[in-house]
């Protein structure tokens, strides 16, 4: 029977695998056979991968980087897992990483991908209310330059009450349920995310510093304890491969049960509010 997992013979492109969970994706795919390149701002601790240094704020530094990236041939799958939490960094920076570079990576990279080809991303339980806030999220879709959209979000980051890291992570779900319907007619090309709940990696004593390492306990988790970065990685694996050849357009709830109690009412609403710093 066909190893319908393998990436033998596959190039795959991963952002943020420095660390975290890009890092573990990296590990699971090389595992599986895949020649892996990776951007990011951090050299990753894993050997026989190629590494490119990039800016995701940066339009021209993301496009230099493709264009280096495809002299070795087309892309097979691109996993998007760099990503910045939003308290420790400034607003416009959270959301140019998490988003508007995302995006701007993606669209970048899919005239050098081919039909069967495919793309993952990291976004986050954070984003679990996106259908609601979807008219806020709209004026965002509908820029497709990234000068246009870094404008848009240097004056929306004015706002002292904008939440960069949830906004962010809403868009990132929204562009990828919307381009699925898009994308894959056009091109044969899937998109799909996964929404992950608190994961322990190097992001986390960020969250901590944020809310508190009370609330961060008490996060609703059915599962009983915090995701491993490969836990994550499995799944980003699993999106970007044959296995998963019928599976476009979505976003994977990859929390533990946390968004299927929070919509049932079986979990404890009032645990989502952190604690006045």
């Amino acid at each position: 029977m066909k190893n319908l997992f393998s990436y033998e013979g596959k190039r795959v492109l991963i952002s943020g695998a420095g660390s975290g969970m890009g890092e573990a994706t990296a590990r699971i795919v090389q595992s599986l056979g895949g020649e892996v390149v990776t951007l990011d701002i951090k050299k990753p601790p894993i050997d026989d991968v190629t590494f490119l240094e990039v800016d995701l704020r940066d339009a021209s530094a993301i496009e230099a980087a493709v264009t280096e990236v495809v002299k070795g041939g087309p892309i097979d799958a691109l996993f998007n897992s760099a990503g910045l939490p939003g308290h420790s960094f400034p607003k416009v920076d959270v959301m140019l990483v998490n988003f508007v570079g995302l995006r701007h990576l993606t669209e970048t990279c899919i005239p050098h991908m081919k039909s069967g080809s495919a793309i993952a991303s990291v976004s986050s339980a954070a984003g679990v209310g996106f259908l609601a806030m979807q008219e806020s999220l709209k004026p965002l879709m509908a820029i497709s330059d990234h000068a246009e959209a870094k404008a848009w979000v240097e004056e929306k980051a004015q706002d002292p009450d904008f939440e960069p890291y949830t906004f962010s992570k809403m868009c990132s779900i929204f562009y990828t349920l919307s381009r699925g319907t898009t994308l894959t007619p056009e091109t044969g090309i899937r998109i799909n995310c996964i929404s992950p709940g608190p994961t322990d990696t190097p992001m986390m004593p960020h969250f901590v510093e944020q809310t508190s390492q009370d609330f961060m306990d008490s996060f609703p988790k059915p599962i009983g304890r915090n995701s491993t970065a490969e836990e994550q990685g499995w799944v980003l694996a699993f999106l970007n491969s044959p296995a998963a050849s019928y599976v476009n357009g979505e976003n994977v709830f990859t929390d533990g049960g946390f968004a299927g109690g929070l919509w049932t009412g079986s979990v404890d609403v009032s645990a989502l509010i952190p604690p006045a710093k």
